[in-house]
Parts: C-alpha cells; structure tokens; sequence
C-alpha cells in the first residue's frame, strides 16, 4: 500500500487525485476497520490508518475514509475545542479545500462558506492566494493549511490573507515548519523538481519554514499565537486521533493562530 500511495502521489495530477482517489480509498476503508484509531473528523474507527507520503511514508496518517491526514484532525480538535467555530456566524475564506473539510463545512447552515483554490475542482472560486479577488475586510474567517510552502511570494499571500480578513477576524494559517532551523530556508535559483525535493523536502516547495514562520505572518500584519497541539489534547488522544507519530511529538506541533486587531 504504501508503494501504490507514494505512486499516485508524484504521477497523478492533485486535481485528479482530489476527484477521484476517495472513491478507491473508501474501498480500502473496509479491510482496516478496527477499534484501535478513531478519526475525529469522520468519526470512524480504524485498526490501523493508510500510510502516506511522497518520498518516505508516514504510518497512521490518512483517513481511508475522509481522507483526513494528522494536520488536518488537528486542526479540526482545534476547532472544536479552542474556537466557537462550529457555531460561528460569518463569512470564511478557506484556501486549497480539502476533500475532508468541504462537505462538513458547507453544512454549517451559519457560515457563508467559501473555497478558493488555484486548480482544485473541488474548490468553489478559482484564485491565486498571492492575488485574492475579494475586497479589504472581508471574511471573518480564513484557512490556509500547507500552501505557503509552494507559492513564489509567500509574503504577498500573507499580506493578501490579513488584508481579506475583517477586523476582530481570525485564522489558522498552517505550513511545515522545521523547528530546528531559526530562520526559513528559501533560494530562487533552486528551481527544478530534483532540487527542491534534495532542499525543501518535496519537489514543489519552494521553501523550508524555520522558527521564525510566525514572525512573517506578524510581518504581514497579524497578530500570531503559537499554540501546541499538546495543550488541548492528551497523550492518549495523541494515538487514539492518530495525530502525531507519537504522543512525544505532540509538544513539538503547533497550531498557528493569526488574528486581525480591530
């Protein structure tokens, strides 16, 4: 399994894997039931989760049956249990849809919901992060989860997603980041698949996040909370969620917090 996952992941397209790879993977889902991993976001129970990476695979990490990966049941505890989201009137940008999230949130009858995405067909407009077509002060809500790695300009998305968001606004702005490096490591000569998978770690990112990813988005204007995923889970939800290789590794995982001061 985890050779055809690694398979798809760098020869198929992401447009037709975001169409098309829930209707296999939910086929899966049948042999790995269990009661060992209980996905937060779907609610199902699994023995074990499906490896899933581009180069080495990660064990437990995605939801054969929401697709959700351990980002993104971290984000949706933090939802649940830091923020009033779930109940929250408002207007919400989310960028890069994901296929576990769409559905769920188009169903909050109080949240004017909207997708965006470059390419996605799942999403619902089609835009450049680094270009946003809505106008100053706009959402109450934004979502960017691991896209700032790949853009040319991070720091003009960055700039794009404080401008969009309303005062008293909030978000969760979340990208890979390297705790053992200070500062970000980026290089624009290095421009070839091969080398950014040798520099950044995958063939289409464009940087490595250091230490002081928070401070580029308090740069752009946001005011950044630093919250680790260790404290509003326990070490058992850690492995129960499948949300860290090991419950360790919760306390080296943050949640970028941003909000807009009024």
């Amino acid at each position: 399994m985890k050779k055809i996952i690694r398979l798809l992941l760098n020869h198929i397209p992401r447009k037709y894997l975001q169409l098309f790879s829930h209707f296999v993977l939910r086929i899966s889902s049948i042999f790995y039931r269990g009661h060992k991993i209980e996905c937060p976001v779907c609610h199902h129970h699994f023995r074990k989760l499906l490896p899933y990476g581009y180069v080495s695979s990660r064990e437990n990490a995605l939801c054969p049956s929401c697709l959700s990966l351990e980002r993104h049941r971290q984000i949706w505890l933090f939802l649940d249990r830091k923020t009033g989201f779930f109940h929250q009137q408002g207007k919400m940008l989310h960028i890069a849809p994901e296929y576990c999230f769409i559905k769920r949130f188009q169903q909050l009858t109080q949240l004017d919901y909207y997708s965006a995405d470059l390419e996605s067909p799942l999403a619902r407009v089609k835009m450049d992060i680094q270009n946003i077509p809505f106008e100053d002060n706009t959402f109450d809500m934004v979502m960017s989860n691991h896209i700032l790695e790949h853009v040319d300009d991070d720091r003009l998305a960055m700039q794009e997603l404080y401008r969009v968001m309303k005062p008293g606004g909030w978000g969760i702005i979340q990208s890979p980041v390297n705790l053992n490096r200070t500062t970000t490591y980026e290089d624009k000569s290095i421009t070839t698949p091969e080398e950014r998978l040798r520099h950044f770690g995958q063939k289409d990112h464009q940087r490595e996040y250091g230490r002081d990813y928070a401070d580029r988005l308090r740069t752009a204007g946001f005011e950044v909370s630093e919250i680790p995923l260790a404290s509003f889970i326990n070490e058992n939800e850690a492995l129960l969620y499948a949300l860290t290789p090991n419950a360790e590794a919760a306390k080296d995982t943050i949640i970028y917090f941003v909000q807009k001061n009024m």
